[in-house]
């Protein structure tokens, strides 16, 4: 066996290595999307609530029940397409890579995504029925970083970066909470697009 085959099968044996250890059906396109979906969700986030209250330094502004009802099903409109988008895309590119998309990595993965992402859901609901609606962007920017970064050991190491990114964003959000909206469109829009582009760009 030459050198060149040696470098073929290594590359052969690393690549079955990293199918039964990593969820690597993650797509980059679903990453773009989402933070597409994302943006769009802020923008029409940020023309309801300044619409209404345009001109009002944002430390004065309040917001009432049929502008919160509109932001709720604002944002499970996002995640549902988000989910449906992540899903679908990742099926897509399980088939074409030959992985099963439901195996042993993809449950400890989504074990892994689901504790903080339940977590900060709760807690998330808490501030909205106690009317701390400022603390919400920074409460789901953090546990999402936090599960990113609890999930990337099963899959790609660009996805910790993402976490840790968001995880920042959402402590800056506590220390401004009045721009919460706007770091959360950096860290769900802006921060998933390049990493979705960095993903594609590496993996596919």
């Amino acid at each position: 066996m030459n050198q060149d085959d040696l470098i073929k099968e290594i590359g052969h044996i690393r690549s079955m290595m990293e199918k039964s250890s990593k969820f690597i059906s993650i797509s980059g396109l679903s990453g773009i999307l989402i933070g597409l979906y994302a943006l769009l969700g802020a923008a029409l986030a940020y023309i309801k609530i300044d619409g209404i209250q345009s001109g009002l330094d944002y430390q004065e502004r309040t917001i009432d029940k049929s502008t919160v009802t509109f932001l709720i099903l604002l944002a499970l409109a996002v995640l549902a397409a988000s989910l449906l988008t992540g899903i679908w895309m990742a099926g897509r590119k399980a088939r074409r890579i030959k992985q099963s998309i439901w195996n042993v990595t993809s449950r400890s993965l989504l074990f892994a995504l689901a504790v903080p992402l339940v977590t900060g859901g709760i807690v998330c609901i808490i501030w909205v029925i106690k009317g701390y609606y400022m603390l919400v962007a920074s409460t789901l920017l953090v546990f999402y970083g936090l599960a990113l970064t609890a999930g990337s050991v099963y899959t790609f190491k660009e996805v910790r970066w993402l976490g840790l990114l968001e995880i920042m964003l959402g402590l800056l959000a506590l220390l401004l909470p009045g721009y919460g909206l706007w770091l959360w469109a950096a860290g769900f829009g802006l921060l998933h697009m390049i990493y979705g582009f960095i993903v594609y760009k590496k993996y596919e």
